[in-house]
């Protein structure tokens, strides 16, 4: 996570991408945004709201979000935790029924390579 993190972005409503959260602090680059670049080889570019559901089929599927692994400066997420996450887990959780909400303004233009703005329309937290 050495790189330089793009400056800028901009969102799946093609406007400029605004911050997911800081409080955990999130993005791959954990500057708050969810920007990539070519180290973040699992796209963590969709904003999401963590909830119980969702962080319950994360874990049967293998990738366990809610347990801290310090190393990487990743504190886990809880229920109500905003949160980057790759986009294609996003899109397996919404295939599967359990897709967590998502704030689009703060969701990277690169998700639209995985879901369709109409799928993250139908899961988007209030602007």
């Amino acid at each position: 996570m050495s790189q330089t993190p793009p400056r800028s972005g901009k969102n799946v409503l093609g406007g400029e991408l605004q911050s997911c959260c800081t409080d955990p602090m999130t993005g791959f680059y954990r500057d708050g945004y969810c920007r990539t670049g070519q180290s973040d080889l699992g796209l963590h570019v969709v904003c999401v709201q963590a909830t119980e559901e969702f962080l319950d089929f994360s874990r049967r599927v293998g990738n366990d979000l809610s347990t801290p692994v310090p190393e990487y400066l990743f504190p886990g997420v809880q229920p109500g935790d905003c949160w980057c996450l790759c986009a294609a887990r996003w899109k397996e959780a919404y295939d599967a029924g359990v897709a967590p909400p998502v704030r689009l303004e703060a969701t990277h233009m690169t998700a639209l390579e995985f879901a369709s703005l109409e799928e993250l329309r139908e899961h988007a937290l209030p602007g």
